[in-house]
């Protein structure tokens, strides 16, 4: 009885120890490393803020969203339907104002029961030292709401690592031609 409950704790404790080698894994993986955050440059990072409008122009011979589904099904939410968007981004409310970037991506109509909008887009500037460099907002709208945010789920370029949130207000909407002009205050964490 002696000689089992030694075997077994043996081989309790070798399976232990292999467990643990496989959770710890090795330290000199080929295509996983761990890195000096200097190496890349990121040594403090920054909360910046941006407030700009965002035009979607449905309307005209260059709307900047297109609808490439239509709803599926007969809803008062229009459950379904998804726009794909290149819509200006300026410095103002004024569309003739500078222009400081496009929000490319697409918005869909993500419920059945409210009008709320699944919106996956990247702030894509094209200004000053921010040229070239983007912010990714992947989110939750829901439209009519006052104030809605939505988060910054990272970037590229200077936005590299970027995390935050924008709130979106609908500053004006035309119900005849669906346009929208909304303002979008930007808090973004970068380094």
């Amino acid at each position: 009885m002696a000689r089992s409950f030694a075997t077994q704790f043996l081989i309790f404790s070798i399976l232990s120890s292999f467990a643990l080698i496989l959770v710890q894994g090795e330290e000199d993986e080929e295509f996983a490393r761990t890195m000096n955050r200097d190496r890349l440059g990121l040594k403090q990072e920054k909360l910046s803020h941006f407030r700009l409008y965002w035009h979607d122009i449905l309307s005209g011979k260059n709307p900047s969203a297109v609808q490439v589904v239509k709803p599926p099904i007969n809803s008062t939410t229009l459950f379904g339907f998804v726009y794909m968007i290149d819509n200006p981004l300026t410095e103002k409310p004024e569309l003739s104002s500078k222009l400081l970037g496009r929000a490319q991506g697409f918005y869909a109509s993500a419920s059945q029961e409210e009008f709320d909008l699944l919106v996956c887009m990247n702030f894509h500037f094209v200004q000053g030292k921010y040229n070239g460099s983007t912010i990714t907002v992947l989110g939750r709208n829901p439209i009519f709401d006052k104030v809605r945010e939505m988060p910054v789920i990272g970037g590229s370029g200077l936005f590299r690592f970027a995390r935050g949130y924008v709130e979106a207000r609908t500053h004006t909407f035309t119900p005849s031609t669906k346009n929208a002009i909304v303002e979008y205050n930007v808090y973004v964490l970068h380094y």
